[in-house]
């Protein structure tokens, strides 16, 4: 292992596809938290042990702590978000103290109107996160500074730049500065920037790959145009273009990689082959 290893461009050079590899949590909740950043953002942080305790123990809940581009605090108190793609829903709170976090209710949160760009700079985590999460953080927060934060971790570090669009879901990847300015203006102007798309968080992989084939084959760009009804297994129900239909993805054995900077022995990485797609 030496320092030259870079996981993203190992990624790129051996065609790793990247559908199918955005976070399948339900919901996330984001604590703003200008740092010190651990590998562990959470557990290392400097948030009372309290608060680190109740984070942990949040179930179907992805944490993340989230920062402005160049560290400056949003604002006076804490920030907090909470969102859930599958129904679209984006809350927001501010809090005067870290300590306040495991008693917000539900009256003390807001609805939240707009896009929120997280996007991951941990270099604790991963090195190819900060040099090329960071670049594409500066270029998003000049377009839209109340848009962009960046997080401690969205997976999937051999994708950097990374970025995860609520309330959609959209997660992409192989990001730089022109092409994530790009991308998120197509999510805001209501389009899937299918280049550059890992999937829609929330969902089963299977179904994150359905919904990405199906919108190539059909040509189908717009955010609502493809929906995912259902999923069993390797078959996935999907709603498209006044039609029902039926997709059959099947994992397989993928290549060993080295998932990230840091790690030194290659392991498998998943891989979907889709089998069957039609109408029913």
């Amino acid at each position: 292992m030496t320092d030259s290893f870079r996981c993203s461009a190992a990624s790129l050079t051996d065609g790793e596809p990247m559908a199918g590899t955005a976070p399948t949590d339900a919901s996330y909740l984001l604590v703003e938290h200008p740092g010190p950043w651990g590998r562990d953002a959470v557990a290392d942080s400097t948030l009372p042990p309290a608060v680190r305790e109740h984070l942990a123990g949040l179930p179907d809940t992805r944490v993340h702590l989230v920062r402005r581009h160049g560290g400056a605090p949003d604002g006076p108190g804490i920030r907090v978000f909470s969102a859930r793609p599958e129904t679209g829903e984006l809350r927001t709170a501010v809090l005067a103290r870290p300590d306040d976090l495991p008693a917000l209710r539900p009256r003390d949160w807001a609805p939240y109107v707009g896009p929120l760009w997280l996007v991951c700079t941990n270099g604790r985590r991963d090195r190819c996160c900060a040099e090329l999460g960071r670049p594409v953080a500066a270029a998003l927060a000049a377009s839209w500074p109340g848009a962009t934060w960046e997080t401690t971790h969205l997976g999937g570090h051999r994708f950097a730049g990374t970025l995860v669009a609520l309330p959609t879901g959209i997660t992409l990847g192989r990001l730089d500065a022109e092409t994530a300015v790009a991308s998120c203006r197509a999510l805001v102007e209501g389009r899937v920037p299918l280049d550059h798309v890992r999937g829609r968080s929330g969902l089963d992989p299977r179904a994150q790959v359905a919904e990405l084939h199906l919108r190539r084959a059909l040509g189908l760009t717009g955010l609502d145009e493809v929906r995912v009804a259902g999923h069993d297994g390797d078959d996935v129900l999907l709603e498209a273009d006044g039609r029902a239909w039926r997709a059959v993805v099947v994992r397989e054995g993928g290549r060993a990689r080295r998932q990230s900077c840091g790690d030194g022995p290659a392991k498998p990485t998943p891989a979907y082959r889709v089998d069957a797609v039609g109408t029913v």
